[in-house]
């Protein structure tokens, strides 16, 4: 779930900054974007979805 990899991607970025560990915070930005890219591709899915319907409709009524 992305809102999950965007919390625990922040909550190593912020472990990484307290223990002074670069790739701690690396990789918590890493899950972050993670996140974020999965909230992408699931707005991009709805909006494809969304279409889908739009011309299933179009062709309802043109048949």
């Amino acid at each position: 779930m992305s809102i999950l990899d965007k919390i625990r991607g922040k909550a190593k970025q912020t472990t990484g900054q307290v223990v002074d560990d670069p790739s701690l915070r690396r990789e918590g930005r890493q899950e972050e974007r993670m996140g974020e890219t999965k909230d992408e591709l699931s707005r991009a899915q709805e909006r494809a979805e969304a279409k889908a319907g739009e011309v299933a409709d179009l062709e309802r009524k043109t048949s």
